[in-house]
């Protein structure tokens, strides 16, 4: 955000939303207070107007009006701005990387409508409220229940990037007069960036003071690891998928980020970067043996294949790893199948990761978010 406050004058930003502070007009007849301060993200920013009304900005998806409740949309507002009523009622929750900070937010009432259903959460409040009835599965986002979210008076649809490949499902929402909001949080180049998603969501709460002591915990985390002396360790982060090929972070990747943030330096230094938009890639193992073999530490994605617990499961996915030093030297750990779908908790992965390289061999340390294998 302070780029683009930078840039404003130069109308270089994507929305006027994100101008200088200074710079802000009155929008539709509101009178412009003050924006919210964001130490990481820049994918989003929020203005506050007088008497409750907040514009969100969320850079190439569109922007925003919170209309507070009892209050009327101001007459002259641009077409291309988004309404949305406060109280946000009957949430259709699609984008998974959100679930967490409504859950933080003790915001979970608020959605009655999920996009994966309960065998797909990782996070209990989610599962249960899936399992008990509190939420309702209402089809996943190229295939919603139509008529299940009208009947259930949705005000508002958080849809995840993957919505772009189906955007005839956005404009038939948008026709049944529910507002689309796309997560953008994974474009975020800062782990933490992702993590301070957790403000706009307090935004549509009205809960931004519980969010800033929030992220204030996790920011806090980083702080106390991130001007620790590098350590000079080399990790490399992947999975083997279907075919027997590694899936691996790209070097520009949050992951790679928080594994130097942490301390450690990622094995692939300069892989795929100039490549696509996505955040991974596949390499076959005889490539990513002569690359990776020679890492301090393994850290293995449990996200498709589920957790391991054993070295004995690693080295049945190829006999390839048996040569690496990192297994060699009993330096492997996997991630907990939650981590993907709790943004809330990355200050606390780059604290696991600073544990893992600095701790004794022999020490699992106090783990959130890895263990090790035995």
């Amino acid at each position: 955000m302070l780029l683009c406050v930078i840039l404003a004058a130069s109308a270089l930003c994507p929305y006027p939303a994100a101008a200088a502070a200074e710079g802000k007009e009155d929008l539709a007849g509101l009178a412009y207070d003050h924006s919210l301060e964001l130490e990481y993200a820049t994918q989003f920013s929020v203005d506050y107007y007088k008497d409750g009304y907040k514009l969100i900005t969320i850079v190439d998806d569109g922007q925003f009006l919170l209309v507070p409740e009892g209050k009327e949309t101001p007459e002259s507002l641009d077409k291309d701005i988004t309404v949305i009523q406060q109280p946000v009622e009957n949430i259709y929750l699609v984008a998974t990387s959100a679930m967490d900070f409504f859950c933080a937010l003790d915001g979970l009432d608020h959605i009655s409508l999920s996009g994966t259903d309960a065998d797909g959460w990782y996070i209990d409040e989610a599962k249960e409220a899936l399992e008990s009835g509190q939420i309702s599965y209402a089809g996943k986002y190229s295939a919603p229940d139509y008529e299940q979210i009208v009947d259930r008076d949705c005000g508002l649809a958080i849809e995840s990037t993957m919505i772009y490949h189906t955007p005839e499902v956005k404009e038939k929402l948008e026709q049944f007069g529910i507002p689309v909001m796309v997560e953008h949080s994974s474009y975020e180049s800062h782990p933490l960036g992702r993590t301070e998603w957790l403000k706009l969501y307090a935004v549509l709460l009205d809960k931004e003071e519980e969010a800033e002591k929030l992220f204030d915990e996790q920011s806090a985390k980083l702080k106390s690891v991130e001007n620790s002396v590098n350590t000079e360790k080399t990790v490399a982060f992947f999975y083997i998928n279907s075919v027997g090929a590694a899936n691996v972070r790209k070097s520009n990747d949050y992951i790679s980020k928080m594994i130097e943030l942490a301390g450690g330096r990622y094995i692939f230094e300069d892989l795929g970067e100039d490549d696509s938009a996505l955040s991974t890639m596949n390499m076959q193992m005889e490539e990513f043996y002569a690359s990776a073999r020679d890492a301090d530490y393994i850290i293995y994605n449990s996200t498709i294949d589920g957790e391991l617990t054993t070295m004995d499961q690693l080295l049945s996915k190829s006999s390839l790893l048996e040569d690496f030093k990192a297994v060699k030297e009993g330096n492997v750990w996997c991630t907990e199948q939650n981590l993907f779908q709790e943004p809330m908790g990355l200050g606390t992965m780059i604290e696991d990761i600073h544990t893992m390289l600095t701790a004794d061999k022999d020490a699992a340390g106090d783990m959130t978010y890895m263990h090790k294998l035995k």
